[in-house]
């Protein structure tokens, strides 16, 4: 099972990024897909999550409205756009896949990195 995130990089405060998430080694179309972050001396923190069906999405309250998930099932990918960016946002961001928007996630990928700076 591999779960490859790209996209992230350095951007400043208002800017934005889309990170993409591809997915191997499992049924990617019967999986909630989602992504983590974890900013240096915090807690990891779920940002939002899809589920299979495309029939439920979660966002956290520290981005609604800004960041939007997508997935595209053919190419067995995820996607996070993340618009209005704030310092706050700067973490590692891992991509995920699990069988339940209510449960943790069985798999994690690696992560990229997203930095939020002037």
């Amino acid at each position: 099972v591999q779960l490859q995130a790209s996209g992230g990089g350095l951007v400043q405060p208002g800017g934005s990024l889309r990170l993409t998430c591809t997915a191997s080694g499992f049924s990617f179309y019967y999986y909630t897909v989602g992504w983590f972050r974890q900013a240096p001396g915090k807690e990891r923190e779920g940002v939002s999550c899809i589920s299979s069906s495309e029939g439920s999405i979660i966002y956290a309250d520290s981005v609604k409205g800004r960041f939007t998930i997508s997935r595209d099932n053919a190419k067995n990918t995820v996607y996070l756009q993340m618009n209005s960016l704030k310092p706050e946002d700067t973490a590692l961001y891992c991509c995920t896949a699990g069988s339940s928007i209510y449960r943790s996630p069985t798999y994690w990928g690696q992560g990229t990195l997203v930095t939020v700076s002037s």
